[in-house]
């Protein structure tokens, strides 16, 4: 009988047929199951606590809280405004993309991408611009967000 280089006997080819099977019928048998039944403890009558069971809370809805507001210079006019306002301020969004309550509009020029987030508040249903974020139209590299709104309000 030949061996390896490692000193290992080859397996025959005919084996591995019948060794694969046993290795597939070996692992399939666990999966079956032996057709009893699970015991199980019958459930508390209601309103009785299992002694030494914490009692489990039910959680409590937080109420709607209105969005952070990004304050800064330049975005006057921007931040607080509503889509109507943000299309007559830059015209038609490229991109107007809702996820759940809350709004994405994209305003581009050959200077910078302005992203307009738009969000409602507990006081109006109707988003508002809440937080703008901006980037280069060439190489996406950030990029000063009042020279932005600026560059896009002159186009």
């Amino acid at each position: 009988m030949s061996t390896t280089s490692s000193g290992r006997v080859p397996l025959q080819p005919r084996f591995l047929l019948p060794l694969g099977a046993a290795a597939l019928a070996l692992a399939l048998s666990a999966c079956s199951s032996t057709g009893g039944s699970v015991a199980s403890t019958p459930a508390p009558p209601p309103g009785k606590r299992i002694k030494g069971v914490p009692v489990t809370r039910q959680p409590t809805r937080a109420a709607p809280r209105d969005a952070a507001v990004q304050m800064a210079p330049g975005l006057e006019g921007v931040i607080g405004a509503n889509q109507g306002q943000l299309t007559r301020m830059f015209g038609e969004p490229r991109l107007d993309v809702w996820e759940g309550d809350a709004r994405k509009l994209q305003f581009t020029g050959t200077a910078c991408v302005l992203d307009v987030f738009l969000y409602p508040s507990t006081s109006s249903k109707e988003p508002h611009a809440t937080y703008v974020e901006t980037r280069r139209s060439s190489d996406g590299q950030n990029v000063d967000r009042a020279a932005c709104v600026a560059a896009l309000r002159g186009k």
